[in-house]
């Protein structure tokens, strides 16, 4: 189009400058595009150019020019959502409304524009530089408003001159988010708005509380919500097992009457064709005897009637000659009525009565509901994870032409002798093929037998079967808990008579219990005691479970472990006989009067010559660090030894410990580090209040430490081929307090 207009001749007008550059529109951002009536007004302009090249009618050019100038400002409307502003929607079209006059030159007919000024924007340059620059010649500053307007309402019938422009309103902005709760009208409020003083006298609640309060409460239903769920699918199951057990039971009877009704079918159909045959048979000996008694009497008449007719032709005869024939007829009139005529009727034209034996038939039809007693039940093993510490559920199976209407379930504690079954302690009557037995003894053996009944009888007892309940949850012995920066030592008691199979040890993390759940089991433990590998500076919480044949018992009553440190308690078996150790193990006390010595039996475990205690320390190799809390004019030995030292002996005399002895005489401060009755000559000057030991078995090394001021005391090099304990001594009355569990300073972490 751009060519055709630079180029045709005959436009009354000089063509562009060969300097000129046209820039279409849409090489510029957005930001940088004309406003769109401007570009209507533009096309109307090459519309009327386009009329002098082609000649046709300006009316025309017109009319087409309105039709498309309506239907680009319709695109724009609905771009800009004009068509729902109720400013411009209610005017209609005016046929007296003035129309515009586009200008019979096209725009981009221009002189002199540079190609910078095309492209500069078009938003911050004036209005006025526009209308010079661009050559718009009426679309000036007012007039562009003026032409805007008078064109909108010419193409939507705008008669009103009341709006200038139409602007686009800014988004407001997105409220600010509630910060408090109302209890009372169950609504998130702000605290800074009006509607806030209608909410004073009402319980309100900040909105972090009320989200925490709510979810607390959703979490709450959801698991009463899991739990019906549980219920309603146990119930579920329960029906299920009761659905499937009627279905075999009918099915069944319906086996045995289609069995017993063909079998009375079968005998009603023998009888039939034996009275059948028997009743032909008495037929056709009737009929014989009367054939042949009809026949004889045939005969006989035959014979009479032709006597008749001699007779009476001999009456017609003359004298001589019937006298001649009356003599031989005479004899033979006798001897026809010497001969006997039968003239009874031999069979007898009444029915005999038949009765029919129906007695086998009436035997088989009372038997029909006759169902015969059930087989003995088979029981079945005991399944894992079967019982609870005080249920089992027990489960049999029966024979499937079986058909049973209850069952007894007997059972009774196994004793020391072989189970036997004198009597049944106890009885229960069930429908089903299963039973959960309740009010049971944990990690107890039982034997269970039962009998099938219905209508028929009892059948017999089933074998015995030995189930056993869950054991009772194992007792943890929080007082003896070990640890270290890296595991920890549980020992519980196992809670039951009998013995169990095995142990289970979980951990959760102390800081969210609910949310992470069990993080970690330990399984297959077989004695009362695990060294459970951990994470340094955590905090966890630990429950012991007892498995037998039965399944897992209840979780033990948790016990909280922390891994900051080394954490020991005493060993009470090792303490002599005149010191004491506080409930919480971490204080040793020498009263001043003496306590009285039992007489006790020898013992390698008990201190008896030196007045020390032991304590038991973790047996995992690494750094273990502990301090000791003392008077200074306490006389007192520190230190470690294995477990097998002499305990009649002090600490410090023998190749099998270590330590740091304080003695205080003469207002004179002594300090020796023994080891086998050798000790280095040190001075100390600044009395120890609080002694730090660390124990490095990576180093082999034993080391002590003034903690009040961070001062290095001494270090043994002791060659540790087995795990040592700390040990503690009080050669005076007075008291020593124990600090475990704590952090290794900064500075005992250089030696």
């Amino acid at each position: 189009m751009e060519e055709e207009m630079g180029e045709t001749p005959g436009l009354g007008r000089s063509a562009a400058p060969k300097d000129f550059h046209f820039y279409h529109m849409d090489l510029y951002d957005s930001e940088d595009r004309l406003p769109i009536f401007p570009e209507e007004n533009t096309r109307m302009g090459r519309e009327a150019v386009q009329a002098e090249m082609t000649n046709e009618p300006r009316g025309a050019v017109k009319g087409k020019t309105q039709r498309d100038l309506e239907e680009e400002v319709d695109e724009f409307v609905h771009l800009y959502g004009l068509e729902d502003d109720h400013e411009l929607g209610d005017e209609f079209i005016d046929e007296t409304m003035p129309r515009i006059e586009v200008s019979e030159y096209p725009p981009y007919v221009m002189t002199g524009i540079e190609p910078a000024k095309e492209q500069r924007d078009w938003r911050l340059s004036g209005e006025a530089a526009k209308a010079e620059d661009l050559g718009f010649g009426g679309w000036g500053s007012a007039g562009q408003c003026q032409d805007l307007r008078e064109a909108y309402r010419y193409a939507h019938g705008r008669a009103s001159e009341e709006y200038e422009c139409y602007v686009i309103p800014e988004e407001e902005d997105e409220e600010e988010a509630a910060d408090v709760f109302c209890v009372t009208c169950k609504t998130p409020i702000r605290t800074l708005e009006k509607a806030f003083d209608e909410h004073k006298e009402h319980e309100v609640t900040p909105l972090n509380k009320a989200l925490e309060s709510a979810k607390d409460e959703i979490h709450k239903n959801m698991f009463k919500l899991e739990k019906q769920i549980i219920e309603m699918e146990n119930f579920a199951s329960h029906l299920e097992e009761v659905f499937i057990t009627v279905e075999e039971n009918f099915g069944r009877q319906e086996k045995n009457f289609e069995s017993h009704y063909n079998e009375i079918l079968e005998t009603l159909a023998q009888k039939y064709e034996e009275k059948i045959q028997a009743l032909g048979e008495k037929k056709k000996e009737k009929l014989e005897a009367l054939y042949g008694q009809l026949v004889t009497c045939g005969e006989n008449l035959d014979t009479c009637k032709e006597l008749m007719e001699t007779i009476e032709e001999m009456c017609h005869e003359e004298k001589v000659d019937f006298i001649k024939d009356a003599v031989a007829m005479a004899d033979r009139l006798g001897k026809f009525l010497k001969t006997e005529t039968d003239v009874e009727i031999s069979a007898q034209p009444d029915f005999e009565d038949q009765t029919l034996d129906f007695s086998d038939v009436e035997q088989l039809m009372g038997s029909i509901n006759t169902i015969p007693a059930p087989s003995a039940p088979v029981i079945n093993p005991q399944a894992p994870n079967s019982a609870t510490g005080s249920s089992v559920r027990v489960c049999w199976s029966i024979y499937s032409d079986d058909t049973v209407e209850s069952y007894q379930l007997s059972y009774r504690p196994v004793r020391d002798s072989s189970p036997g079954r004198d009597r049944a302690e106890f009885t229960m009557t069930v429908k089903e093929t299963y039973c959960s037995v309740t009010n049971l003894v944990p990690n107890t053996q039982y034997e269970f037998w039962v009998t099938a009944q219905n209508r028929a009888g009892l059948s017999p007892a089933s074998e015995c079967a030995v189930y056993m309940t869950a054991p009772s949850p194992p007792i943890i012995k929080s007082k003896e808990i070990r640890s270290c920066e890296e595991a920890a030592l549980i020992c519980w008691e196992s809670g039951n008579l009998n013995p169990v199979d095995s142990y289970t040890v979980e951990l959760t993390p102390a800081e969210t219990p609910e949310a992470s759940g069990v993080t970690e089991s330990v399984v297959g433990i077989p004695t009362c005691e695990c060294l459970v590998q951990l994470q340094p500076r955590q905090s966890y919480v630990i429950s012991v479970r007892a498995l037998n044949v039965g399944g897992p018992s209840a979780r033990s009553e948790p016990a909280t472990v922390h891994t900051t440190g080394s954490y020991f308690p005493l060993n009470e078996h090792t303490c002599h006989p005149w010191l004491t150790v506080s409930e919480d193990g971490l204080t040793v006390v020498r009263s001043a009067r003496k306590a009285p010595t039992k007489e006790s039996l020898p013992s390698d475990t008990r201190f008896s010559r030196c007045v020390a205690v032991m304590g038991n320390l973790i047996p995992v190799r690494g750094r273990h660090y502990w301090e000791a809390e003392v008077d200074e004019c306490l006389d007192y030995t520190v230190g470690v030894a294995f477990d097998d030292v002499p305990k009649q002996e002090d600490l410090g005399a023998n190749r099998l410990s270590w330590c740091m002895r304080h003695t205080f005489a003469s207002a004179r401060h002594k300090y020796e580090f023994l080891h086998n009755k050798t000790t280095p000559d040190i001075r100390i000057t600044v009395s120890p209040r609080k002694i730090g030991i660390l124990l490095d078995y990576e180093n082999s090394k034993l080391s002590f430490f003034n903690v009040d001021i961070s001062q290095h005391l001494y270090t043994f090099s002791c060659q540790l081929r087995q795990f040592v304990h700390p040990c503690f001594s009080l050669e005076k009355p007075g008291c020593l307090k124990i600090h475990n569990g704590i952090s290794m300073p900064k500075h005992v972490t250089f030696y």
